[in-house]
């Protein structure tokens, strides 16, 4: 025999994965067990983002489908300016601030205001407690983006006369109504007997508001005889919010910055401490998002620990394994197995079980998040990102918690292997 026939050829990958996947498949179901953490992480880590995902997608597009290029002006209570007198906590947007941005802002398309209260409403026999009742302008429907499927909205002569005429949510119409034709029918609201004119299309919660759960009706009938008599002395004409349309994105600073001057100086309030607060509806999807980012991130924490968890199941089945096939590996080693040959051979067997693990995982996970979407009534997108994550991840954790045992076993002595029962 020649010096070069003498040395011991390495095995072939094909060769490697096939001896492998032999090992593998004589002991199919410690092979799946040993799998099962691996497919359970992978699977919550592709529903977990798609639900976060497909969750902010929602209500991102639910914020922009109720008007487009829209800059809220909120009141804050807590300074009181010139107008609240001593320690008085009455500041905030009065009815005629919306008239000042209307008139004295370039670049505003659309002006609307609400104040809110709380009333019980009856008709016949059914009876809603504390519904909400908002007060609003004609121009809300074209801020707001929001639809009168049958009827009509309240128009500029029925504000100016504070009109006892309500438009219906769609929830309260159909609470009220069921299938009766509501309008031109008549509601009480508190002691009031209100017209119904009209009811909106079906629109959903959005932040936490269920827009179909209300009764419209005349900001200056909230004024003159909806809202509670103490508070109407102190709180006047006061409104809750100003909805702003802007003619186009990109003067919406600009007319940000126009409104703080305008109403910092009709309210008598420095700058730096307003009376108001103004946000925009990115400024709405931002908060959202952080909270669905954090809710992300705390559920890719719970992943990783899972996917950790079975690449430790990996790692032990492994040292297990070569446990138990000493003798074999002794036999190999004696026939000419390089410590290279049966250090790839483990690590290969360790990437099959994570790499079938990760497939088995990518399916369960896609067809859940699927399954979230169709019968959980759960918006989900599926990220082809985060296959490629979910997958990558578990060839990492094949690799590297398999490393140990494979390494193990190609330091093993031959003569002590052969030794072995």
């Amino acid at each position: 025999m020649t010096k070069e026939t003498g040395k011991s050829k390495p095995m072939k990958l094909f060769d490697v994965i096939k001896v492998a996947s032999k090992s593998l498949s004589s002991n199919k179901l410690r092979s799946m067990l040993t799998t099962l953490g691996i497919i359970i992480g992978v699977a919550a880590v592709i529903i977990m983002i798609a639900v976060s995902t497909g969750t902010e997608s929602a209500i991102a597009e639910q914020i922009n489908n109720l008007g487009a290029n829209l800059v809220f002006v909120m009141s804050s209570f807590s300074q009181g300016g010139a107008r609240g007198g001593m320690g008085a906590s009455t500041g905030g947007l009065v009815y005629s601030d919306a008239e000042a941005i209307a008139n004295g802002v370039p670049h505003v398309a659309g002006v609307a205001v609400e104040q809110n209260t709380t009333q019980t409403i009856k008709y016949g026999n059914t009876v809603l407690e504390d519904v909400s009742i908002l007060g609003t302008t004609p121009d809300f429907t074209t801020v707001r983006e929001i639809k009168v499927q049958e009827g009509r909205f309240i128009n500029d002569q029925e504000l100016e006369r504070s009109t006892r005429t309500a438009i219906l949510g769609a929830t309260i119409a159909k609470e009220l109504f069921g299938d009766t034709y509501p309008i031109g029918q008549k509601i009480s609201v508190g002691t009031l007997k209100l017209t119904v004119i009209g009811v909106f299309e079906e629109k959903g919660l959005v932040s936490g508001v269920d827009y179909d759960a209300r009764v419209y009706v005349p900001i200056t009938l909230v004024f003159d005889k909806l809202m509670d008599s103490q508070f109407s002395r102190i709180a006047g004409d006061r409104v809750r919010m100003i909805y702003v349309t802007v003619e186009d994105k990109e003067y919406i600073d600009d007319v940000i910055l126009q409104i703080n001057l305008l109403l910092s100086k009709l309210h008598d309030v420095p700058l730096e401490s307003p009376d108001f607060q103004i946000s925009t509806q990115q400024d709405i999807i931002q908060t959202q998002s952080a909270t669905t980012e954090s809710f992300r991130l705390l559920l890719a924490w719970v992943a990783g620990v899972s996917l950790i968890v079975g690449g430790i199941g990996i790692m032990n089945i492994m040292l297990v394994s070569v446990t138990e096939r000493t003798r074999e590996i002794g036999i190999r080693q004696a026939v000419g197995a390089t410590p290279q040959d049966i250090r790839m051979q483990f690590l290969t067997e360790a990437l099959i079980l994570s790499l079938l693990g990760g497939l088995i995982g990518v399916i369960l996970g896609v067809s859940g998040a699927w399954i979230f979407s169709r019968f959980g009534d759960m918006p989900t997108v599926v990220n082809p990102i985060s296959i490629v994550l979910a997958f990558g991840s578990a060839a990492a954790v094949g690799i590297l918690f398999g490393y140990l045992p494979a390494n193990q076993a190609a330091k093993l002595d031959p003569i002590v292997a052969l030794r072995h029962e």
